[in-house]
């Protein structure tokens, strides 16, 4: 019997679309299944943005040149764009069903008179009878479960649904945007960069919200750290083709390196066939003869396939000046304390920050970091305690809300204003060369910054911010929109960067690929400083969790008074001294097998010659990791039973 068949949601055929000369669909085909998380990739200008506004304008051409899409009759579609526009003097209950026609000026009404009659004064005769038309009409839609709805998600997203949307804030703006698309229970959502203005809190919300819904999702995200959680494959958009990856992120980087390998292969053998038919072509009386039509016939075909062939995109080229060193201490604050009003932000923080830290500040929207970062550097006056800061600093900023960019000067003007030259590590450079190692062509070195993307922005900031030496950079947010390869360059620069770091981030992956240092908000002004990156501070967290959800017993026989005599030591078993004398080797063994597997892996020629043995090569790779933790773990406890520090 064969399997039934599954209809798809939504399908593209023969997609064509182009900006200007650029074609960004060059027919291209895909298809979304119910059921599946598909993530859409590419680098900045690929058109990802437009290929969801397309799909999300419902059957036929759309925003398409050519080509069509496909919605199957009858599902419903949530589209949340990166920048979603609202009525800033709606409120939030009005925002959210604003998305369910026009039933959505009903609900909107009845809410509203329902709030007026809870107040004192005003005519509530007329409200009465007003509610009463109101709720006839909304029974005769069958809109009861709309309005049920639009509150859950509300609650759910923990917004005030009588806040005026003008009020709040980017997080709260894409939470809202979040909401309005799920109110309408959608069979697919389609969302671009659901991350942005979001907390990392927020966003492991958002991603156990996604998994557990059961949405099918198309979407668009940099975040490496969201793509490996939720996707179940993954498409990238590149060269107007879309090219379709089974499983999460880290499988599609392995698949992609292959790809490309062969890639490269596939070209030079090309380029070097018509190399040599094009000094056969040459040879003049030979080459005419009839029956080597067929070289001429073939030339030609070369030519034409090398003509359409389109190159893979540059790369951006990073350079970072870091100047002069700055003097070994950075800052160093001693019991400081910061309030604003009632709220404290800062209570009682205390730290040293030397030359060469690379510090990363986590913690929910509003907890304070940019006021804790604006003490460190002297920016900001304590209430209370000691903050010193050192010599010899030349700070440079990154703004995650581009407040440094005017919309009207051009390229050239805010990289180098009055000058047509730039001057990196001691050597200068012409402005439009500079930009075009960020990836602005030569011609838009006089375009304003107005006619910019927001990813393009990104990119400018960057070259701005590098273009002048800096031994302190402080980062906020710095990975919005950047493209995922964009991303690994300067995670690299950063990397190699012997300055001093100061990085604001929700990308997780991002923050442990580059900080050495982690300071988190603790909630009610505290904060505390760890060592390693997000990932270090999270296994932390999580440890002291399971620590607190010990059986009652055990709290109160550790709370119990302890008698004044000599206090009791619980020595080691003979099973225990023996495994504690074992963990070293065990630990050696694991560390050596893992540096093996590491080597392994970054061989690109595995990938071809044996993709199953490299699968189970990295999952053993991970798997060590764990592995590891729990020796380390089982070490340090059978250490402090034994009396000796760990």
């Amino acid at each position: 019997m064969r399997p039934p068949l599954i209809m798809p949601y939504l399908k593209l055929n023969d997609a064509c679309l182009a900006y200007g000369h650029v074609p960004l669909l060059d027919q291209a085909d895909f298809q979304l299944d119910p059921g599946e998380r598909v993530a859409l990739i590419g680098r900045n200008g690929t058109g990802k943005s437009s290929l969801l506004a397309a799909m999300a304008a419902g059957s036929g051409k759309g925003r398409l040149d050519d080509g069509e899409v496909w919605v199957q009759p009858g599902i419903r579609v949530g589209y949340v764009p990166q920048e979603p526009p609202f009525d800033p003097e709606m409120n939030v209950f009005q925002a959210v069903v604003s998305g369910m026609g026009e039933t959505s000026a009903l609900l909107a009404e009845y809410h509203l008179v329902s709030h007026r009659l809870g107040e004192d004064g005003g005519d509530h005769e007329a409200l009465m009878a007003r509610m009463s038309e109101l709720q006839h009409e909304l029974e005769s839609r069958g809109a009861w479960a709309y309005e049920a709805q639009a509150e859950r998600v509300i609650a759910r997203f923990s917004l005030d649904p009588e806040a005026r949307v003008g009020s709040l804030s980017g997080g709260q703006k894409k939470r809202l945007a979040l909401a309005q698309a799920l109110a309408v229970a959608p069979e697919v959502l389609l969302l671009d960069e659901p991350t942005n203005h979001l907390d990392i809190a927020a966003i492991e919300w958002l991603e156990t919200l996604l998994i557990e819904s059961g949405v099918t999702l198309f979407f668009v995200t940099h975040d490496r750290s969201f793509l490996d959680r939720v996707c179940t494959r993954i498409v990238e958009l590149d060269r107007g083709k879309l090219a379709s990856f089974p499983g999460n992120f880290t499988q599609y980087q392995q698949r992609k390196e292959a790809m490309l390998h062969e890639e490269s292969l596939a070209n030079a053998r090309a380029d070097k066939l018509l190399k040599e038919e094009e000094v056969w072509i040459r040879k003049g009386v030979e080459a005419r003869r009839t029956r080597a039509v067929f070289r001429v016939q073939r030339l030609d075909q070369l030519r034409a396939e090398r003509q359409a062939r389109r190159e893979r995109m540059g790369k951006v080229n990073l350079q970072l000046d870091a100047g002069d060193k700055s003097g070994k201490l950075v800052a160093e604050l001693e019991h400081v304390f910061k309030s604003f009003g009632a709220r404290s932000i800062v209570k009682d923080f205390s730290t040293r920050i030397q030359r060469g830290d690379k510090i990363g500040l986590i913690g929910p929207n509003g907890a304070g970091k940019t006021t804790l970062l604006r003490l460190i550097l002297g920016e900001l006056q304590a209430d209370a305690g000691i903050v010193r800061q050192g010599t010899k600093m030349e700070i440079a900023y990154f703004d995650q809300f581009r407040t440094q960019l005017n919309p009207d000067s051009t390229l050239s003007d805010v990289i180098s204003p009055g000058s047509d030259w730039v001057e990196i590590g001691g050597a200068k450079k012409h402005v439009i060369g500079y930009l075009e190692d960020f990836l602005f062509a030569p011609e838009r070195a006089r375009s304003p910054v107005s006619s910019l993307s927001g990813g393009e922005r990104n990119r400018l900031l960057l070259a701005r911010l590098f273009a002048k030496p800096a031994n302190v950079l402080v980062l906020d947010e710095p990975t919005n929109d950047l493209d995922i390869e964009t991303l690994e360059l300067l995670e690299q620069l950063l990397q190699d960067y012997d300055g001093t770091i100061f990085l604001v981030s929700h990308d997780r992956t991002f923050l442990d690929n580059v900080v050495t240092q982690t300071i988190a908000a603790e909630g009610e002004g505290g904060w505390k400083e760890y060592a390693g990156g997000y990932s270090d501070w999270a296994n932390y967290q999580a440890s002291v969790a399971k620590l607190a959800e010990k059986p009652k017993a055990d709290v109160k026989a550790a709370a119990k008074p302890v008698e004044a005599a000599k206090p009791k030591v619980d020595k080691l078993s003979w099973k225990e001294q023996r495994e504690l004398e074992a963990l070293p080797g065990k630990i050696a063994a694991l560390e050596a097998e893992q540096g093996t597997l590491s080597a392994r892996l970054e061989d690109p020629a595995l990938y071809q010659s044996d993709p199953k043995g490299a699968q189970t090569a990295a999952d053993r790779l991970a798997a060590i990791d764990d592995e590891l933790m729990g020796l380390l773990e089982r070490w340090e406890v059978l250490e402090s039973r034994a009396g000796n520090p760990a």
